[in-house]
């Protein structure tokens, strides 16, 4: 059955403690679209309008997360819905991690006279026309997952069906070691064993890497998996001698060890550990050829669960095992990379399950024994939305 129209469930925030109305800027200027968007149809009919809701959340963590660029203590989101005539809602959002909030505010603000001409339907255009308007991949991604959630709900059926999988699995996730100290470190990957985890990713690229991935290795035991991530922190030569030295520990991969194509393929042909692509996985042609073992894509650096999966492909294509993370995304988000991972059928456990880092929130798409179930209501799942008020 379609869903009915929208009259509180899955509402948008209104003057909750965490959750305020976004002022509505001017729409950007028009500017190039990259290269392989689809533009939009002209001189067709006029269509039934689609509304543009956004409201700012700020969700903060549990504890500080710290990476070799940055440490973070919460995480700012423009939650977004859009409408369509009959009052049906699909829900996105798009997370300012490593931009500006006002970039994403002018972006999805371009998209606002995009979506009025639409009827919704039309996914695959208004995502190139969108782009087109306002080029950031994670405002085009919160508009992507709430015209697949919109249209989920309009059919009654769930994301993953859409996407054409037979039913909805569970995805292996990973726990995420997000203590610099070893002391916690140690703790979290004991608890990670504890509650069925079997790989960690571990961050690196700061002081006392060796103490924290040994002190990990100890309390995870022996038959856990570990992933660095080092977020690009090395040089090349760095980055072989580093991973040298922690080759005894026993590392599944190291994500990003240095920053751009071209030294991660250094990096890989220097170390018997094998590397993945995750920042550097969006520089042009890269996923079309082959230059290290895996690569990580993220629905929020590549524009939503379309491009995900059209990126997933080409990057099996190329010969990558894959894997899907989060960029501390909320459930929307992580719901999003969920049926996106029934397309692209990822090789090694995903760091999706993030959600737990946050303080403050209902607790929704829990990760049980180191899997996650994707949703199985219509859209991307019904009841995410609360978790952002």
């Amino acid at each position: 059955m379609a869903d009915a129209p929208d009259r509180g469930r899955d509402r948008a925030p209104g003057a909750k403690p965490h959750g305020r109305s976004v002022a509505q800027p001017g729409a950007g200027a028009g500017r190039d679209a990259p290269a392989g968007v689809l533009h939009p149809v002209v001189g067709r009919a006029p269509a039934e309008q689609v509304r543009l809701d956004t409201s700012f959340v700020e969700a903060r963590l549990r504890a500080p997360f710290f990476t070799a660029r940055q440490r973070v203590d919460a995480v700012r989101l423009l939650y977004v819905r859009v409408v369509d005539a009959a009052g049906r809602a699909g829900h996105g959002e798009a997370v300012a991690l490593d931009v500006e909030l006002h970039v994403l505010r002018d972006a999805l603000e371009a998209c606002r006279p995009v979506l009025a001409e639409s009827d919704g339907t039309d996914r695959e255009q208004l995502i190139g026309a969108c782009a087109q308007a306002g080029p950031h991949p994670a405002a085009a991604s919160a508009i992507d997952m709430a015209l697949w959630d919109l249209a989920g709900r309009r059919a009654g059926e769930p994301v993953w069906r859409l996407l054409g999988a037979a039913d909805a699995p569970v995805v292996e996730v990973n726990a995420t070691i997000a203590a610099a100290d070893p002391g916690r470190a140690s703790s979290e990957a004991a608890a990670a064993r504890e509650t069925g985890f079997r790989c960690v990713k571990v961050k690196v690229g700061l002081p006392g890497d060796a103490d924290r991935v040994a002190a990990v290795r100890a309390a995870a035991g022996p038959e856990m998996a570990i992933r660095l991530d080092a977020n690009g922190a090395w040089s090349v030569g760095e980055a072989v001698s580093t991973l040298h030295s922690l080759e005894p520990l026993g590392v599944e991969l190291c994500e990003e060890p240095t920053s751009g194509s071209d030294g991660i393929a250094r990096v890989s042909a220097g170390t018997s550990i094998p590397v993945a692509l995750d920042e550097s996985a969006s520089e042009p042609g890269v996923v079309d050829r082959r230059v290290c073992d895996a690569v990580c894509l993220k629905i929020a650096r590549w524009g939503g669960i379309s491009a995900l999966v059209e990126a997933a492909s080409r990057a099996r294509a190329a010969g990558y095992r894959l894997y899907l993370a989060s960029m501390l995304d909320g459930p929307l988000g992580i719901a999003a990379a969920l049926h996106a991972a029934t397309a692209a059928r990822p090789d090694l456990p995903c760091g999706l399950a993030t959600l737990s880092l946050f303080t403050g929130r209902p607790e929704v798409l829990p990760a049980r024994q180191g899997r996650i179930r994707v949703p199985d209501g219509p859209g991307l799942g019904l009841g995410l939305s609360d978790w952002y008020e």
